[in-house]
């Protein structure tokens, strides 16, 4: 994934010129990014202060593990399960034998 050269700290400072009444093309000037960009970030980051960041990175990083958790875990239930099926049909085999 691409990095961006703002850091989340530096946008939020950004949005907030906005809502001090900087133009937003101007704004877009100063800091070399396009409109459709400051809209964006305007969506994702909002209203947020700097402890709201913090919380959402920790947020995203515990989101982050718990899908891989659950992936290793629904990888681990696929293996026993189809160890199951094999060893049952084995059995199933022998008996008939």
């Amino acid at each position: 994934m691409k990095r961006s050269r703002f850091t989340e700290t530096k946008i939020v400072s950004i949005l907030k010129e906005g809502e001090a009444g900087i133009p937003v093309p101007e704004l877009c000037r100063t800091h070399g990014i396009s409109r459709a960009t400051y809209y964006n970030w305007k969506a994702k980051y909002g209203g947020m202060e700097a402890s709201d960041l913090k919380r959402l990175k920790e947020i995203e990083e515990e989101n982050r593990r718990l899908k891989q958790m659950y992936a290793d875990l629904s990888l681990e239930h696929k293996a026993l399960k189809d160890n199951y099926k094999a060893s049952r049909a084995e059995s199933i085999g022998s008996l008939r034998h």
